[in-house]
């Protein structure tokens, strides 16, 4: 068999971005997107995820290199993020990332084995990753993230969301939903800020409004839309909404000069004459 000459094939299929033509070409393949080797149809339906991703994937290999039996491809990935990868949500940026395609026969049949790193393609689309462990034997553990208005008030009223989503791709459209949700609400006078987590398959948002009058900026055409998906278009597994309204508060802060502890919330002043400010909610 000839490895080079098969490189050829495999390397030619994907600069045709032909899924059919790169499954006919080999037997195997795994990469770190394949949590065990895929081949035939299984293959076609990799490789035509990838081409979702990145509709206009380009693969620039070098000539192949090779040795008894085995064959190297190194190539530059570069293409348009179109659909969720990693979680992330379709961003319309350019990914880059640098691999190495490495071709052996076993048993008679050419196997693939790909090798990148997903870091760095994420990087590349401006991401940053966080190493986090999934859960411990006290905790579970997430990441968050917020949307600031600037605004010093406190709120008199809160929202308390959370949506279960079945997998990273749906999670990618659930961010994109609540992204253009928040929007919206940032035309509120009475939108404060909004603070989301999420821990495993869970998304949950903390929305915070001056009074329960202001909660009716939630329901924009952009949460009509989300509403729409969740109840008919099959968007998640469930979901829980509730409304928290303000029975008391307490402001306390340091003064910056003399370190004396105030209640800034009644308004007093410490002994230097101060009163401090409080920094934005969110």
């Amino acid at each position: 068999m000839d490895l080079i000459e098969t490189a050829a094939r495999w390397s030619a299929a994907w600069r045709e971005r032909d899924a059919a033509a790169v499954a006919d070409a080999v037997a195997e393949f795994s990469d770190p997107d394949t949590p065990e080797p895929v081949a035939g149809a299984g293959l076609v339906a990799h490789v035509e995820a990838v081409l979702t991703r990145f509709p206009d994937l380009v693969l620039d290999f070098a000539p192949a290199a090779g040795a008894g039996g085995t064959a190297v491809l190194t190539w530059t990935l570069s293409g348009t993020h179109r659909a969720p990868y990693l979680g992330i949500p379709g961003t319309g940026g350019t990914a880059r990332v640098d691999g190495v395609d490495v071709l052996t026969v076993v048993d008679g049949a050419v196997r693939v084995r790909r090798h990148f790193d997903r870091v760095a393609l994420a990087s590349s689309l401006g991401h940053t990753a966080r190493f986090l462990l999934s859960d411990d034997e006290v905790q579970e553990y997430g990441i968050s993230a917020r949307t600031t208005m600037d605004r010093t008030d406190y709120p008199r009223v809160l929202t308390f969301t959370y949506l279960d989503v079945r997998d990273d791709v749906e999670g990618a459209e659930v961010d994109l939903l609540s992204t253009e949700v928040v929007k919206s609400m940032r035309a509120s006078k009475g939108f404060l800020g909004v603070s989301t987590f999420e821990i495993g398959t869970r998304k949950y948002t903390i929305s915070a409004f001056d009074r329960p009058e202001s909660i009716r900026a939630v329901h924009a055409r952009p949460h009509q839309r989300s509403l729409r998906k969740f109840f008919r278009g099959g968007l998640c597994t469930g979901a829980y909404t509730s409304v928290w309204v303000l029975e008391r508060e307490t402001l306390h802060l340091r003064c910056p000069g003399c370190e004396e502890m105030v209640d800034a919330g009644a308004g007093k002043t410490c002994a230097c004459g101060t009163t401090p400010t409080p920094n934005p909610l969110f």
